[in-house]
């Protein structure tokens, strides 16, 4: 295992250098016709950046602080300007969102959750799976879907050992092994990825949609594009999640066909979960203010904005409403409060900070201070922050050095006269088998400006082929390597390579299916993307 490590560690290396030394020679090659000379060296700062996001040779964290100094030394971008692309709202939605996750994780909020997700699904192996998939995939909705993998891998290891233990003494021993091998390896597989397919449906479940908004809001700032679009949380969701919970359901079909109806000689019984949340005891004082936290988030999210379906609105936003009361309300009727100045990080902050000031309560008499505390709050995940606004530096560089608008135009002549969904479909394939090998973040900042570039060159909305790029981005199945969750749950050793990569090439394949056909029945429709041509908008 060592040697193997050394090895895979030599050759990231070596890769590594091997781009360190082509990005030098990139510098000083003639600048292709219609490029800006800044351009070609952006161009060259992002092949380097991502070769070494691929090969991890370098720190993915430290690799995304490279633009603060190679944008400058090579005439790119001042310092100023660069360091300003690296913090946004966005990168405040993520924060928030994931203070918040902590807090659930503190006070044992996530273990509750779970169990009772489970237990009410049922109790056969393909419910359990089902059961498993569900909490995990609700959890990651919310929470990074590495920590919802790392949440429910424990539950699902002690119920695999519980599954064993009731099929000893049994006559078919060696069957009932087999066959519950098989049901570990479903397991294992189905968290990790109800984690990844989960993420997808809220704005702040996986960093790449934090990232999509963000890349979106500076290739297409309000100040140049009159009545630019903005996509909400809630929007978000609403369009997203049918198309998450579809693929869901595919990919539990995909995992649980081959297994049989029940394990060993006697069946599991809801009193496995039952016992476990008795165990928990009743729920903390602080478990239910948390619950409450995360309930009131949520909903502020979702109906921040008003809610519409092809281009009737379906539930007014509490920011309009808002803002309409401060206007008519005499001691706040000149602070100009606007709907617009209103962000759902504005929500993720504000819940975020009133957890450091309402009390956790008492638990035998004795204080437990507040929901969220420092100490706690540290461990929030820097390195991801980073990542985030070194995407936002490089998404920021290609509008300036207009390197995204040449990208759009040669690849707009490659896919000139393409079908919208043939165009869809080619993008989400791409972007899905390329993050097997690839940070989907990292991926999802080098390309994202380059297809709004292509949308505009082809006259159509940008959103019709951004917006499915991202989801495909997080919908890597085949390789440990590909996400978090998968490399967690391989590390279990109940996988092998092989299975993975089976289910996940034939899920790969059903996803880019899925989103491409949601694109058109869901997104479209409800965010008032035109099928037709370039949006008002852009006009």
């Amino acid at each position: 295992m060592t040697d193997a490590t050394d090895n895979r560690s030599s050759l990231a290396v070596g890769v590594a250098l091997a781009a360190t030394v082509a990005f030098g020679v990139w510098l000083f090659t003639p600048v292709p016709e219609g490029m800006q000379p800044a351009a070609w060296r952006l161009a060259a700062v992002v092949f380097l950046m991502a070769s070494l996001w691929i090969t991890q040779a370098v720190p993915i964290a430290a690799v995304s602080l490279i633009p603060l100094v190679a944008f400058p030394l090579l005439g790119i971008q001042s310092a100023k300007a660069v360091s300003g692309t690296y913090v946004d709202e966005n990168l405040f939605l993520y924060l928030g969102g994931f203070v918040i996750a902590l807090g659930i994780e503190k006070w044992g909020l996530h273990r509750r959750i779970a169990l009772h997700i489970v237990r009410v699904l049922g109790t056969g192996p393909r419910q359990v799976v089902l059961g498993f998939m569900a909490a995990t995939a609700f959890l990651s909705m919310w929470i990074s879907n590495t920590a919802a993998t790392l949440l429910m891998l424990p539950i699902g290891l002690a119920l695999i050992g519980s599954i064993r233990e009731l099929s000893v003494g049994s006559d078919t021993g060696k069957t009932h092994d087999a066959t519950t091998n098989r049901f570990a390896t479903v397991l294992m597989i189905a968290i990790a990825y109800a984690a990844s397919i989960g993420g997808v449906t809220t704005l702040v479940g996986t960093p790449t949609n934090v990232a999509f908004v963000g890349i979106w809001n500076r290739q297409f700032p309000a100040d140049k594009y009159a009545d630019v679009p903005t996509i909400s949380a809630g929007e978000w969701t609403l369009a997203v999640f049918p198309i998450g919970l579809v693929l869901l359901l595919c990919a539990w079909g995909l995992l649980t066909c081959r297994l049989p109806s029940r394990l060993g000689e006697r069946p599991l019984q809801r009193s496995f979960f039952t016992d476990r949340l008795r165990a928990l005891g009743k729920a903390t004082p602080a478990e239910r203010r948390m619950l409450a936290i995360f309930v009131v988030t949520a909903c502020l999210w979702i109906f921040r904005k008003p809610l519409t379906f092809d281009e009737r609105q379906l539930i007014p936003g509490w920011g309009e409403e808002l803002a309409r009361f401060l206007a008519w309300f005499p001691p706040t009727s000149d602070w100009g409060v606007q709907p617009a100045m209103l962000h759902d990080s504005t929500v993720a902050i504000g819940m975020a900070l009133l957890m450091f000031v309402i009390p956790a309560g008492r638990s035998h008499d004795e204080s437990r201070g507040t929901l969220m505390d420092w100490r706690t709050a540290e461990r929030l995940p820097w390195g991801i922050l980073l990542l985030i606004g070194g995407g936002f530096a490089i998404a920021g560089a290609f509008r300036t050095t207009e390197l995204a608008d040449w990208l759009g135009r040669e690849f707009a002549g490659l896919v000139a006269g393409w079908p919208p969904w043939l165009l869809v479909a080619a993008v989400c394939l791409l972007m899905t088998f390329l993050t097997e090998l690839t940070s989907n973040v990292a991926t999802v900042s080098t390309l994202l400006p380059v297809l709004a570039a292509t949308a505009l060159g082809i006259g159509v909305d940008p959103r019709l082929i951004m917006i499915p790029a991202t989801i495909s981005a997080s919908c890597a199945f085949m390789l440990p390597i590909a996400t978090p969750p998968n490399a967690i749950v391989f590390g279990s050793g109940k996988i092998r390579m092989s299975q993975m990569a089976n289910y996940g090439l034939a899920l790969n394949l059903i996803g880019v299916a899925i989103v491409t056909l949601g694109t058109f029945t869901l997104i479209a429709p409800l965010l008032g993307i035109p099928l037709d041509g370039s949006p008002e908008w852009l006009r």
